[in-house]
């Protein structure tokens, strides 16, 4: 509905804006272009009266199509496609036992005591 209504909008303001073109003013617009002979194919009241009457009712439509798409927009959406989703529940890893980091590489020069291995105790027999 909304792009119809955008499409009748669209066409009507370019209709509007050729009309009001042709309408014959005080100097010489885009309606003297045709000549003067264009005003008897409107009838014997001219092309005055009926440019007048099409403008008026072209910008009747006009106003309407630009309340109406402005209602549309102002207008929040009741619902979307993500309303049937559910929510993303973020997994944590299993704790994994750390490995003894091995004691990095002393630096040239520096003298430092070998790490100690930790004794392994057997179990004793009762």
């Amino acid at each position: 509905m909304i792009t119809a209504i955008t499409i009748i909008h669209v066409i009507v303001s370019i209709g509007l804006i050729l009309v009001v073109l042709l309408q014959t003013g005080k100097g010489a617009e885009v309606g003297a272009v045709f000549g003067g002979s264009s005003a008897t194919i409107f009838g014997s009241s001219g092309a005055g009266n009926f440019l007048t009457r099409l403008t008026t009712a072209m910008a009747i439509v006009f106003m309407m199509t630009s309340l109406t798409l402005g209602y549309f927009a102002g207008k929040k959406p009741t619902a979307t496609i993500f309303d049937n989703r559910a929510p993303v529940t973020e997994q944590k890893a299993p704790a994994q036992q750390s490995a003894p980091v091995a004691p990095s590489a002393p630096a040239a020069g520096s003298q430092t005591a070998p790490a100690a291995k930790p004794e392994q105790t057997q179990p004793t027999k009762p």
